[in-house]
């Protein structure tokens, strides 16, 4: 699985390609290394997830939904639809939607952040500006409550 760290500024190109840091692409899996999910998250960031992982922890849960309720077709619906498949091309790059750059409020810079098991891509304001949403106080709790051994 991969393990994602670290965060890192980068620039799209007119065409709006990116450039996968060294780093997180030494950290993509090997098998199917090159194909990658985006996620249009409700947080107003984009995760990137490498596909088979993307497959065995999220789209085989989306699959088990109950196929005749209303509600379970509504949310795998809600779900899919912010879903894309992109590949990294020969040197390292990913082609990105101007649908998912619009999402994501990115023009020509973005921030790439590593949380563990996939990326996030975000606008740099918009990821600052997030950043005052958790108190230190809030935080402390949170590590506490999920982080700590006992």
């Amino acid at each position: 699985m991969a393990n994602f760290l670290s965060t890192f500024e980068c620039k799209l190109d007119a065409k709006g390609r990116l450039v996968l840091p060294a780093k997180f692409k030494a950290a993509l899996p090997e098998v199917n290394g090159a194909e990658l999910i985006l996620n249009m998250d409700k947080s107003g960031c984009v995760e990137i997830h490498p596909a088979a992982d993307f497959q065995r922890r999220i789209m085989s849960k989306i699959s088990g939904l109950d196929e005749f309720d209303p509600k379970a077709k509504l949310l795998r619906r809600a779900l899919m639809s912010r879903v894309s498949e992109v590949e990294l091309d020969g040197v390292g790059r990913i082609l990105v939607s101007k649908k998912v750059l619009e999402h994501a409020g990115i023009e020509r810079e973005a921030l790439l952040v590593g949380v563990g098991k996939y990326i996030e891509m975000w606008n740099p304001e918009r990821f600052h500006a997030t950043q005052n949403d958790l108190s230190e106080e809030e935080e402390a709790e949170l590590i506490a409550k999920y982080l700590s051994n006992e």
